[in-house]
Protein backbone atom coordinates (compact mmCIF):
# COMPACT_ATOMS: atom_id res chain seq x y z
CA UNK A 1 0.00 0.00 0.00
CA UNK A 2 0.86 3.65 -1.06
CA UNK A 3 -0.39 7.31 -0.10
CA UNK A 4 -1.49 7.84 -3.34
CA UNK A 5 -3.24 10.64 -3.19
CA UNK A 6 -3.13 13.42 -0.53
CA UNK A 7 -4.88 16.71 0.50
CA UNK A 8 -3.36 19.08 -1.56
CA UNK A 9 -4.81 17.62 -4.69
CA UNK A 10 -8.37 18.57 -3.81
CA UNK A 11 -10.30 22.19 -4.46
CA UNK A 12 -10.64 23.12 -1.29
CA UNK A 13 -12.19 26.74 -2.53
CA UNK A 14 -14.62 24.69 -4.29
CA UNK A 15 -16.44 23.55 -0.75
CA UNK A 16 -20.24 24.75 -1.03
CA UNK A 17 -20.40 25.48 2.87
CA UNK A 18 -24.14 27.03 1.91
CA UNK A 19 -25.24 23.79 0.22
CA UNK A 20 -24.02 21.14 2.80
CA UNK A 21 -27.19 20.19 5.06
CA UNK A 22 -26.46 20.03 8.86
CA UNK A 23 -27.05 16.31 9.48
CA UNK A 24 -24.75 15.38 6.83
CA UNK A 25 -21.79 17.90 8.31
CA UNK A 26 -22.06 15.91 12.20
CA UNK A 27 -21.81 12.33 10.09
CA UNK A 28 -18.91 13.55 8.45
CA UNK A 29 -17.22 15.09 11.59
CA UNK A 30 -17.96 11.91 13.57
CA UNK A 31 -15.85 9.91 10.29
CA UNK A 32 -12.93 12.28 10.70
CA UNK A 33 -12.66 11.47 14.42
CA UNK A 34 -13.18 7.82 13.88
CA UNK A 35 -10.56 7.70 11.36
CA UNK A 36 -8.02 9.84 12.71
CA UNK A 37 -8.74 7.34 15.36
CA UNK A 38 -6.52 4.81 13.09
CA UNK A 39 -3.26 4.43 15.73
CA UNK A 40 -4.74 2.84 18.56
CA UNK A 41 -5.69 0.38 16.03
CA UNK A 42 -2.75 -0.10 14.34
CA UNK A 43 -1.28 -0.77 18.26
CA UNK A 44 -3.76 -3.40 18.42
CA UNK A 45 -2.79 -5.03 15.50
CA UNK A 46 0.51 -5.61 15.79
CA UNK A 47 0.20 -6.24 19.45
CA UNK A 48 -2.04 -9.33 18.19
CA UNK A 49 -0.14 -10.42 15.61
CA UNK A 50 3.31 -9.82 17.44
CA UNK A 51 4.99 -12.46 15.66
CA UNK A 52 3.89 -11.44 11.76
CA UNK A 53 6.35 -9.12 10.35
CA UNK A 54 4.49 -9.03 6.85
CA UNK A 55 1.21 -8.24 8.49
CA UNK A 56 2.57 -5.48 10.87
CA UNK A 57 4.19 -3.41 8.19
CA UNK A 58 0.81 -3.97 6.28
CA UNK A 59 -1.27 -2.43 8.90
CA UNK A 60 1.40 0.52 9.97
CA UNK A 61 0.88 1.30 5.59
CA UNK A 62 -2.72 0.55 6.30
CA UNK A 63 -2.83 3.07 9.43
CA UNK A 64 -1.37 5.77 7.73
CA UNK A 65 -4.09 5.56 4.64
CA UNK A 66 -6.85 5.63 7.35
CA UNK A 67 -4.98 8.98 9.38
CA UNK A 68 -5.06 10.29 6.31
CA UNK A 69 -8.54 9.88 5.65
CA UNK A 70 -9.51 11.37 9.12
CA UNK A 71 -7.42 14.30 8.24
CA UNK A 72 -9.15 15.08 4.65
CA UNK A 73 -12.34 14.22 6.10
CA UNK A 74 -11.48 16.84 9.00
CA UNK A 75 -10.40 19.52 6.36
CA UNK A 76 -13.77 19.54 4.63
CA UNK A 77 -15.02 19.78 7.95
CA UNK A 78 -13.46 22.46 9.22
CA UNK A 79 -13.98 24.34 5.75
CA UNK A 80 -17.54 24.05 5.87
CA UNK A 81 -17.67 25.16 10.05
CA UNK A 82 -14.44 27.18 10.55
CA UNK A 83 -15.77 26.81 14.42
CA UNK A 84 -15.01 23.31 14.48
CA UNK A 85 -11.98 22.39 16.64
CA UNK A 86 -10.91 19.18 15.14
CA UNK A 87 -8.00 18.64 17.30
CA UNK A 88 -9.84 19.30 20.53
CA UNK A 89 -12.69 16.86 19.63
CA UNK A 90 -10.29 14.53 18.37
CA UNK A 91 -8.49 14.47 22.40
CA UNK A 92 -11.70 14.26 24.13
CA UNK A 93 -12.87 11.39 21.92
CA UNK A 94 -9.88 9.42 22.94
CA UNK A 95 -10.07 10.27 26.45
CA UNK A 96 -13.10 9.02 26.37
CA UNK A 97 -13.20 6.15 24.21
CA UNK A 98 -10.01 3.48 23.90
CA UNK A 99 -9.48 0.01 22.19
CA UNK A 100 -8.23 -2.76 24.43
CA UNK A 101 -4.19 -1.83 23.88
CA UNK A 102 -3.09 -4.01 26.19
CA UNK A 103 -4.39 -7.46 24.65
CA UNK A 104 -2.04 -9.71 22.80
CA UNK A 105 -4.33 -11.83 22.02
CA UNK A 106 -7.54 -11.06 19.54
CA UNK A 107 -10.87 -10.40 21.03
CA UNK A 108 -12.25 -12.29 18.64
CA UNK A 109 -10.78 -15.52 20.04
CA UNK A 110 -8.36 -15.88 17.08
CA UNK A 111 -6.21 -14.38 14.48
CA UNK A 112 -8.74 -15.84 11.82
CA UNK A 113 -11.57 -14.60 14.26
CA UNK A 114 -9.81 -10.97 13.89
CA UNK A 115 -9.23 -10.95 10.17
CA UNK A 116 -12.75 -11.84 9.55
CA UNK A 117 -13.68 -9.03 11.96
CA UNK A 118 -11.46 -6.58 10.11
CA UNK A 119 -12.57 -7.26 6.70
CA UNK A 120 -16.66 -6.93 7.95
CA UNK A 121 -15.24 -2.85 9.01
CA UNK A 122 -13.72 -2.61 5.92
CA UNK A 123 -16.92 -3.71 3.93
CA UNK A 124 -19.00 -1.22 6.64
CA UNK A 125 -16.46 1.80 5.42
CA UNK A 126 -16.51 1.12 1.86
CA UNK A 127 -20.15 1.07 1.62
CA UNK A 128 -20.70 4.08 3.81
CA UNK A 129 -18.70 6.45 1.72
CA UNK A 130 -20.23 5.48 -1.13
CA UNK A 131 -23.34 6.43 0.34
CA UNK A 132 -22.15 9.82 1.75
CA UNK A 133 -20.40 10.33 -2.10
CA UNK A 134 -23.80 9.64 -3.66
CA UNK A 135 -25.83 11.94 -1.22
CA UNK A 136 -23.31 14.72 -1.18
CA UNK A 137 -23.92 17.54 -3.53
CA UNK A 138 -20.78 19.33 -2.26
CA UNK A 139 -18.01 18.13 -5.17
CA UNK A 140 -15.02 18.40 -3.10
CA UNK A 141 -16.33 15.97 -0.33
CA UNK A 142 -17.81 13.25 -3.16
CA UNK A 143 -14.14 13.40 -4.59
CA UNK A 144 -12.76 12.78 -0.97
CA UNK A 145 -15.28 10.13 -0.30
CA UNK A 146 -14.76 8.50 -3.76
CA UNK A 147 -10.86 8.09 -2.60
CA UNK A 148 -11.89 6.78 0.76
CA UNK A 149 -14.02 4.31 -0.56
CA UNK A 150 -11.55 2.67 -3.17
CA UNK A 151 -8.98 3.03 -0.47
CA UNK A 152 -11.17 0.85 1.80
CA UNK A 153 -12.46 -1.62 -1.10
CA UNK A 154 -8.34 -2.11 -1.11
CA UNK A 155 -8.49 -2.70 2.31
CA UNK A 156 -10.91 -5.05 2.51
CA UNK A 157 -9.14 -6.72 -0.54
CA UNK A 158 -5.38 -7.27 1.95
CA UNK A 159 -7.45 -8.41 5.10
CA UNK A 160 -8.86 -10.90 2.91
CA UNK A 161 -5.20 -12.14 1.55
CA UNK A 162 -4.10 -12.16 5.01
CA UNK A 163 -7.72 -14.33 5.69
CA UNK A 164 -6.97 -16.76 3.39
CA UNK A 165 -3.18 -17.29 4.39
CA UNK A 166 -4.10 -17.74 8.08
CA UNK A 167 -6.89 -20.02 7.45
CA UNK A 168 -4.73 -22.68 6.22
CA UNK A 169 -3.17 -23.15 9.87
CA UNK A 170 -5.80 -21.47 12.17
CA UNK A 171 -9.02 -23.09 10.13
CA UNK A 172 -12.75 -21.25 10.91
CA UNK A 173 -15.76 -23.48 9.98
CA UNK A 174 -18.04 -20.90 7.92
CA UNK A 175 -20.57 -21.17 10.84
CA UNK A 176 -17.46 -19.56 13.00
CA UNK A 177 -16.95 -16.75 10.53
CA UNK A 178 -20.19 -16.53 10.43
CA UNK A 179 -20.94 -15.95 13.89
CA UNK A 180 -17.55 -13.31 14.32
CA UNK A 181 -18.97 -11.34 11.02
CA UNK A 182 -22.54 -11.11 12.88
CA UNK A 183 -20.68 -10.27 16.36
CA UNK A 184 -18.49 -7.22 14.63
CA UNK A 185 -21.81 -6.02 12.56
CA UNK A 186 -23.88 -5.87 15.65
CA UNK A 187 -20.90 -3.73 17.75
CA UNK A 188 -21.43 -0.83 15.50
CA UNK A 189 -24.28 0.09 17.85
CA UNK A 190 -21.00 0.39 20.63
CA UNK A 191 -19.63 3.33 21.87
CA UNK A 192 -17.32 4.06 19.50
CA UNK A 193 -19.24 6.02 16.98
CA UNK A 194 -22.05 7.62 19.65
CA UNK A 195 -18.56 8.63 21.56
CA UNK A 196 -17.42 10.02 18.46
CA UNK A 197 -20.72 11.75 17.73
CA UNK A 198 -20.96 12.50 20.94
CA UNK A 199 -17.37 14.39 21.11
CA UNK A 200 -17.58 16.31 17.75
CA UNK A 201 -20.77 17.83 17.80
CA UNK A 202 -21.74 17.79 21.62
CA UNK A 203 -20.49 20.76 23.40
CA UNK A 204 -19.23 18.94 26.69
CA UNK A 205 -20.87 21.68 28.99
CA UNK A 206 -24.58 21.20 27.35
CA UNK A 207 -25.49 17.78 27.43
CA UNK A 208 -23.77 14.93 29.48
CA UNK A 209 -22.08 11.66 27.19
CA UNK A 210 -25.93 9.13 26.91
CA UNK A 211 -24.70 6.13 24.71
CA UNK A 212 -28.66 5.36 23.63
CA UNK A 213 -29.22 8.91 23.03
CA UNK A 214 -26.24 9.51 21.19
CA UNK A 215 -25.94 6.45 19.04
CA UNK A 216 -29.45 7.14 18.12
CA UNK A 217 -28.73 10.63 16.86
CA UNK A 218 -25.56 9.52 15.10
CA UNK A 219 -27.66 6.43 13.45
CA UNK A 220 -30.89 8.43 12.91
CA UNK A 221 -28.46 10.67 10.43
CA UNK A 222 -25.56 7.98 8.74
CA UNK A 223 -28.95 5.38 7.87
CA UNK A 224 -30.91 7.98 5.49
CA UNK A 225 -27.66 7.53 3.30
CA UNK A 226 -27.80 4.82 2.24
CA UNK A 227 -29.84 3.05 -0.97
CA UNK A 228 -30.41 -0.36 -1.90
CA UNK A 229 -27.17 -0.84 -3.54
CA UNK A 230 -24.61 0.19 -0.87
CA UNK A 231 -26.44 -1.82 1.15
CA UNK A 232 -26.06 -4.62 -1.14
CA UNK A 233 -22.49 -3.89 -1.98
CA UNK A 234 -22.33 -3.84 2.22
CA UNK A 235 -24.16 -7.24 2.39
CA UNK A 236 -21.69 -9.05 -0.02
CA UNK A 237 -18.50 -7.87 1.31
CA UNK A 238 -19.25 -9.59 4.28
CA UNK A 239 -21.03 -12.59 3.67
CA UNK A 240 -17.66 -13.28 1.80
CA UNK A 241 -15.97 -12.76 4.98
CA UNK A 242 -18.10 -15.33 6.52
CA UNK A 243 -17.06 -17.87 3.74
CA UNK A 244 -20.65 -17.84 2.22
CA UNK A 245 -21.54 -17.71 -1.16
CA UNK A 246 -25.57 -16.24 -1.83
CA UNK A 247 -26.77 -16.51 -5.51
CA UNK A 248 -29.98 -16.45 -7.10
CA UNK A 249 -33.07 -16.02 -5.48
CA UNK A 250 -31.36 -16.71 -1.58
CA UNK A 251 -29.14 -13.44 -2.22
CA UNK A 252 -32.40 -11.76 -3.25
CA UNK A 253 -34.18 -12.34 -0.81
CA UNK A 254 -30.86 -11.83 1.90
CA UNK A 255 -30.95 -8.32 0.44
CA UNK A 256 -34.28 -8.07 0.46
CA UNK A 257 -34.89 -8.62 3.85
CA UNK A 258 -31.77 -6.63 5.08
CA UNK A 259 -33.30 -3.69 3.34
CA UNK A 260 -36.54 -4.11 5.00
CA UNK A 261 -34.58 -4.30 8.44
CA UNK A 262 -33.00 -0.84 7.82
CA UNK A 263 -35.74 1.33 6.39
CA UNK A 264 -37.61 -0.41 9.71
CA UNK A 265 -34.65 0.57 11.77
CA UNK A 266 -34.59 4.30 10.15
CA UNK A 267 -38.35 4.97 11.23
CA UNK A 268 -37.41 3.34 14.89
CA UNK A 269 -34.98 6.15 15.27
CA UNK A 270 -37.02 8.84 14.13
CA UNK A 271 -39.13 7.87 16.06
CA UNK A 272 -37.38 8.21 19.18
CA UNK A 273 -36.81 11.26 21.55
CA UNK A 274 -33.82 13.27 19.78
Amino acid sequence: MSQHWNLAQFHWDDVTPAAVDQDLLETVKTAALVEANSADYVIYLRNVFADDEAFKAAADEWGKEEALHGAALARWAVTVDPSFDFPAALARFRRGYRLPLAASTSVRGSRSGELVARCVVESGTCSFYSAIRDHSSDAVLREICQRIAQDEARHYRLFETHLQRYLQTDPLSWLARLKVAWGRVAEADDDELAYAFYSANVPADTAVYERRRHANAYWRRAMKLYRPQHLHSLARMVLKAAGLRLEGRPLRLTLACLWWGLQRRLRRLSAAPH
